[in-house]
């Protein structure tokens, strides 16, 4: 097959369909490798599409060298961009150059930029002038890379910025409560814990928010149109608080955008294509799209009106809370949950308590109760050698002292009683494990008994909270306490007393 659409396209056969059909089919890597031998013998026909008078053959062809990885095909792709005159055509070029060493070509590609910034746009050449752009940026930011910007927004800042912290919706008092510093503004706010101050570094190391967006200064939601959202911002206070945040420097912010929207992926990509261009242009290239080496994301996120909301992310920010958690497995615990979980939980908790983990994992539960309230001794059981490797890296990189111990809960002994067991309790992703899981909380609470001192208590985070109080029950364990994580995977944390 591959021989003859190649032939087939030699002798001038359909060529244009047959190149195509081409790239269709070398998506097989055997298919690849058919092609590659039929045309590093032959660079001369290759290459010589580049000059056919139909412009769909010169762009398939430089897409079809692009794939191919050959050297031999830089000089004469560059020498190709600069030639054509089809605006449709030209990105192709670019495209095809991707992953070859261009690095002489640097000046041209720059000097090119510059040109295509002085263009007029217009209707008809918006799209392929924003494709010819972006293309011609990935190639120079894969050689350059981009310039670094440092956030220095924990200082004290000149002005107030509106930041929204993401934690768990159904227990955002958590987080509320330790913002409660004169400095700091609560706003009512259903979607986070929004907050207005000059002290960002008052938040720092608060561990029970995941992500923080910035509100943008001067935008207000707009119409679900790319060159509508992308005029909004360029007018907005956007540069100005990336400005005040960062130490200044000269070098543009590269950035991603994120859609949140129910529109399918083919149109969000058509918007995010319009939307990157048209800011790029208006931002005079303070703004440049980059979706592989970025430093900054604008997330759109459309309201129940249909309406853009927009929010700034920085990835220049170097959250180092959670930086001990380097290793872990597919069933642990997010940090940023087990801090949550501690901080509803810590009121029931004893200071300088003997502490027993009985399903570890990588140690993240038993490090985030230690950081909050300081126990005694703690111990962490798995019966996977892997999960008990990874704890006793995190735990050394959190610069504390647990012991792990790769044993099975259910045959382990002490030679005192604890005065806790603060667990993350095993699951099932599916509903055929799960009389597997029952018989684990039916074993569980017999098995704490013997490990337990009187008035020993249970903080467990569940996802099956009817078997906890259904088996805490039958073992006159006292439910002290419970509150949901999360009602849509039915996830509670409790807490029992023996």
């Amino acid at each position: 097959m591959i021989r003859e659409l190649y032939e087939n396209a030699k002798r001038g056969i359909d060529t244009r369909q047959n190149l195509s059909r081409l790239r269709q089919e070398i998506k097989e890597d055997a298919k690849m490798n058919d092609l590659f031998e039929l045309v590093e013998d032959d660079i001369e026909t290759m290459t010589g599409f580049l000059h056919s008078e139909d412009a769909k053959t010169r762009k398939n062809a430089a897409l079809l060298m692009g794939a191919l990885d050959m050297s031999d095909f830089v000089k004469p792709l560059v020498e190709g961009y600069k030639a054509e005159e089809q605006l449709f055509v030209r990105s192709a070029y670019l495209e095809g150059l991707k992953g070859y060493d261009i690095e002489e070509y640097l000046g041209f590609f720059k000097e090119r930029v510059d040109k295509l910034k002085a263009v007029e746009i217009t209707d008809d050449n918006r799209k392929h002038i924003g494709e010819e752009m972006r293309a011609l940026t990935e190639l120079i930011v894969s050689v350059e890379g981009i310039a670094k910007h440092e956030f220095t927004g924990f200082k004290t800042l000149p002005e107030p910025v509106e930041c929204i912290l993401l934690t768990n919706r159904l227990n955002m008092e958590v987080t509320k409560k330790q913002l409660d510093f004169k400095d700091i503004e609560i706003i009512p706010f259903k979607g986070g814990v929004k907050l207005r101050t000059q002290k960002l570094g008052l938040i720092r190391n608060i561990r029970t928010y995941s992500d923080i967006l910035f509100v943008i200064p001067g935008y207000n939601a707009c119409e679900f149109e790319p060159i509508q959202v992308a005029q909004a911002l360029a007018k907005s206070k956007l540069m100005e608080l990336l400005s005040m945040l960062h130490k200044k420097k000269d070098a543009p912010f590269y950035f991603r955008m994120e859609l949140k929207s129910q529109l399918d992926m083919e149109k969000k990509s058509r918007f995010a294509k319009r939307f990157a261009a048209e800011l790029e242009r208006l931002s005079e290239r303070q703004l440049i799209n980059s979706t592989s080496d970025y430093e900054i994301e604008l997330r759109l996120i459309e309201n129940k009106d249909g309406m853009l909301n927009a929010l700034l992310k920085l990835y220049t920010i170097e959250d180092e809370r959670f930086s001990y958690f380097g290793e872990h497995v597919a069933a642990s615990i997010k940090p940023v949950n087990a801090a949550i979980i501690v901080e509803l939980a810590k009121e029931y908790m004893v200071p300088d308590a003997q502490v027993l983990d009985p399903f570890c994992g990588v140690g993240t539960m038993l490090i985030e109760r230690q950081k909050v309230v300081k126990a005694n001794t703690s111990y962490g059981l798995d019966i996977n050698k892997a999960a008990i490797d990874a704890a006793v890296n995190n735990t050394k990189a959190a610069g504390q002292i647990i012991h792990y111990v790769n044993r099975d809960f259910f045959t382990f002994e002490h030679e005192y009683l604890f005065d806790e067991i603060f667990t993350d309790m095993p699951f099932s992703v599916n509903e055929s494990g799960n009389t597997e899981i029952e018989k684990i909380y039916r074993r569980f609470f017999v098995s704490a008994e013997k490990l337990l001192k009187e008035s020993g208590r249970i903080i467990m985070f569940s996802r099956n909270p009817e078997y906890a109080v259904r088996y805490a029950k039958n073992a006159k364990y006292r439910l002290l306490k419970r509150f949901t994580m999360s009602e849509k995977n039915d996830s509670e944390v409790l807490v029992f007393e023996y």
